[in-house]
């Protein structure tokens, strides 16, 4: 049982609420981000910023995935992906039109006081089966506003070979242009979600119905990530 743990606690993402029905029978493969990018509703002005428009790349230091899921209803165990990466498009003044693609290394699964041999076999062909399925992805295909400060993005999750959406709900934290002890311009979001482990072909350990015993099938999930953009202009 207590490898099931971390193989639950690691499937990630990202990362996401659950799709409708429709949605998740069309999505059999990655949708390109840009290619259904949402309309924000003409109420919600996006939040002010002085950080432009332009390409902006994860600074890993500032950046964290935590995963949690229930323990048998006893706890809620929590794990982490230590490695990923995040990349993003954007123009404050349209956030609608954002486009995100985030890339994990399996093999950067990280659990706390493992025994002996555990990570390699969650790594295994048991479960994650890294050597054929080494990263799990993620890129947008909509994003809608939900308040000048948050957002709801969906996107294509592709997780040991099954690609389905998931839905991000992200919050925009700030960001500014630059300056001289960090001359590039920086923003931050938070984004948390939930899946069902189930859906993407990691089904061991999950409890028989109207009982705990075992390693729930819901995932939930917390990404805090910054990111840095373009130089800094002196005006």
């Amino acid at each position: 049982m207590r490898y099931t743990l971390a193989i639950i606690a690691a499937l990630f993402f990202a990362g996401c609420s659950q799709p409708s029905a429709d949605a998740a029978q069309h999505a059999n493969a990655a949708t390109p981000a840009h290619a259904a990018a949402a309309t924000a509703p003409a109420h919600i002005v996006p939040a002010t910023t002085t950080a432009p428009a332009g390409d902006y790349v994860q600074d890993p230091p500032h950046s964290s995935l935590i995963f949690r899921v229930n323990h048998m209803g006893f706890s809620t165990y929590t794990a982490r992906f230590s490695n990923f990466d995040v990349r993003l498009h954007i123009d404050p003044a349209h956030p609608e039109l954002a486009q995100l693609q985030a890339t994990i290394p399996v093999s950067s699964l990280s659990v706390e006081n493992p025994p002996d041999g555990f990570v390699a076999e969650l790594l295994g062909d048991q479960f994650f089966h890294s050597a054929q399925f080494q990263q799990i992805t993620f890129a947008s295909t909509q994003v809608q506003m939900t308040s000048p400060r948050t957002a709801r993005v969906t996107g294509n999750l592709t997780l040991h070979g099954v690609t389905r959406p998931v839905v991000l709900e992200t919050t925009f934290n700030g960001g500014y242009p630059g300056m001289a002890m960090d001359p590039h311009a920086r923003v931050g979001f938070s984004a948390h979600g939930s899946l069902r482990r189930s859906e993407f072909g990691m089904g061991y350990g999950i409890p028989a119905p109207g009982t705990t015993m075992g390693v729930g099938d819901q995932v939930d999930f917390q990404i805090e990530t910054e990111l840095t953009g373009p130089a800094f202009q002196q005006p």
